[in-house]
Parts: C-alpha cells; structure tokens; sequence
C-alpha cells in the first residue's frame, strides 16, 4: 500500500496480482508491515484507479489511520489463492529455493528476489557465497525441475552466461578503476579546455 487516497481513511495500492477481480469475493485481508507485523483489515470498498486500487477498510476512517498503512503489504491465506494454470508458479514460492545447475554437484545459490523487468521472463535474483549475485531468467527454456516442495531448482544456462555476472577479481576491479579514473581526468581536461 503506497498511501492515503482521499479523507475517509482510503489507501491506494500497487497491483501486484493477476487476479484483481478477486478483491469482489474477497474481504478478510492481512496486511504484513516491513518489520514483519501483520494487521488483520477487514475490506468494506475497491475501485481501481490509475493502474491501481483504492482499498478503503473497515476502522480506517482518517487521512492519518490510512497514512499508518503506507508500505504495508496485502496478503491472503495461501489456502485462499487462485488456481494457476500448469507450469505457472506463485513469485513467494520461488523465493528461498535452492538454484542447483544441471549435471553439477553443489548449488549455485539462493533466490532472494524476482525481478519483473519488462523481459519475456522474470528474473531471479539468487545470491550464492560471498558476494556473488547472479539475474537468471526464469524461463522453461532453462528448467531442468522445478521442486517447489524441496526448495530446489534445477536449471540449465546457457554457456558463458554466469561468466558474464561473475564478480570482478582483485586484477579485474584495478583495471576498471583505472581506466574510470583515466575517463574522469580526460574529462575534467577536456572541460579546462573549453
């Protein structure tokens, strides 16, 4: 929930679901704060607005009470969720698999976030040891198995793709900062020139 929308203690949201018809049927809410908190809202009106949704709740009646929801997210029981089709999976439940690659011992790390990038296929962020992050689309193309159950994804990438996120070394992060720093003075030169 982004914030007050009106007087009456109304919120506006982002959307963040396939199913926005569902918010007709459904009226027992839970709102989970950043903090891990949860609020359990009783849903009286929607309407939609500007690529979002207005949600205004029982109790919540003043700018100030809605203003006391801002950045709370809206859940339901996962018992409540909608059918997806084959193949389609709920973002929360990709979030703490395992990413193994196909024909190799060990893992490559754990998803962490799903990015929706305007791409054919959303991102999973996993972050393995250390440092090391890696974007890997998450497209059937490069599904070995998927086992929501066991937390484990198996995929298979494409060659050189991990090569191309791999984390600079100690050389690599030497010869980049000089070569910024060599862009930078031949800049300022280029400004004193003028």
């Amino acid at each position: 929930m982004l914030g007050p929308q009106g007087r009456r203690g109304e919120v506006l949201a982002e959307l963040h679901t396939d199913f926005p018809e569902r918010f007709q049927e459904r009226r027992e809410l839970s709102g989970l704060a950043a903090d891990g908190t949860r609020r359990e809202l009783l849903l009286r009106e929607h309407w939609f607005h500007k690529g979002g949704v207005v949600l205004k709740f029982a109790g919540v009646d003043s700018i100030s009470e809605a203003l006391q929801l801002a950045g709370y997210e809206v859940q339901i029981p996962r018992e409540q969720r909608a059918e997806l089709e084959d193949g389609a999976t709920y973002v929360s439940e990709l979030i703490g698999c395992q990413v193994c690659l196909a024909g190799e011992s060990g893992e490559l790390g754990r998803i962490v976030e799903v990015q929706f990038a305007g791409g054919a296929a959303p991102l999973l962020v996993v972050r393995g040891e250390g440092e090391s992050e890696y974007l890997l689309p998450y497209a059937e193309a490069f599904l070995e198995s998927v086992d929501l159950e066991g937390r484990r994804i198996e995929m298979r990438l494409p060659q050189g793709l991990l090569e191309l996120q791999a984390p600079l070394n100690a050389e690599e992060k030497r010869q980049q900062k000089c070569e910024a720093d060599e862009a930078r003075v031949a800049g300022e030169s280029k400004k004193r020139r003028r």
